[in-house]
């Protein structure tokens, strides 16, 4: 049973509304704020636009774009303490670091695989199709098959496994990106090939040929389907 600890408390408690209720007012101000404190003592800090989309005692972030101008206005308009603007400062840097961080050790897992399984000689990392250095996989395999390309990266969360993908697409968008196999290859547990399958069927911008989306399970099943080279004598 909850006990609430004083009155402010009491107060932010009576006005908690859950998100997706029945009734379709708008969010009052004691509302908003009442979610965002409580979101504070659950975790510690103001949430980001996509964590108040998965908050239930908040609106949408875009009904918060529509009725305040956005979160950091609302912030504002709440005198909320501390960072403002999550998009720069130490909450920015914080969360470039932990990609950075997440990013390198996701490669390796691909890479280990990749070697354990076609062998250190045929796996090339930053593949460049053109002397640009910038257009570039992560990864590209030697195999009997004729050989593929692997593109590694890790959304966050559904919200923007979308678009992650449409800035790959837009990068093999060219003829000479996709004359091997390309695999667009995310490494969040959470997200599913199911999941990934039903983005692709619902997609505008389609998947090219020898394109393919895959989630970890998938892609080694799809490894252990191409036969490996061997070197000569």
């Amino acid at each position: 049973m909850y006990v609430a600890k004083d009155y402010h408390d009491i107060i932010r408690h009576m006005t908690l509304r859950i998100q997706k209720s029945k009734h379709k007012e708008p969010w009052t101000i004691e509302e908003l704020s009442a979610g965002l404190e409580k979101f504070f003592s659950d975790n510690g800090h103001y949430p980001t636009a996509p964590e108040v989309d998965r908050y239930q005692y908040l609106p949408s972030a875009r009904s918060i774009e529509r009725r305040f101008g956005g979160m950091i206005q609302l912030r504002q308009t709440l005198k909320l303490g501390g960072q403002i603007d999550f998009r720069s400062g130490q909450h920015s840097a914080d969360r470039a670091h932990l990609i950075s961080e997440r990013g390198h050790s996701t490669e390796k897992i691909v890479y280990d695989f990749l070697v354990e399984r076609f062998g250190k000689e045929f796996v090339h990392r930053e593949y460049f199709f053109v002397d640009d250095k910038r257009t570039r996989a992560d990864f590209f395999v030697y195999d009997k098959n004729g050989g593929f390309c692997v593109d590694v990266f890790y959304p966050g969360s559904k919200r923007n496994l979308q678009g992650c993908l449409n800035s790959k697409l837009d990068k093999y968008a060219s003829e000479y990106m996709r004359q091997y196999p390309v695999i667009f290859l995310q490494m969040n547990k959470e997200i599913t090939q199911g999941i990934l399958d039903i983005l692709v069927k619902n997609k505008r911008k389609i998947l090219g040929n020898g394109q393919h989306l895959m989630a970890w399970e998938s892609f080694t099943k799809f490894c252990h389907g191409r036969k490996r080279l061997s070197l000569g004598k």
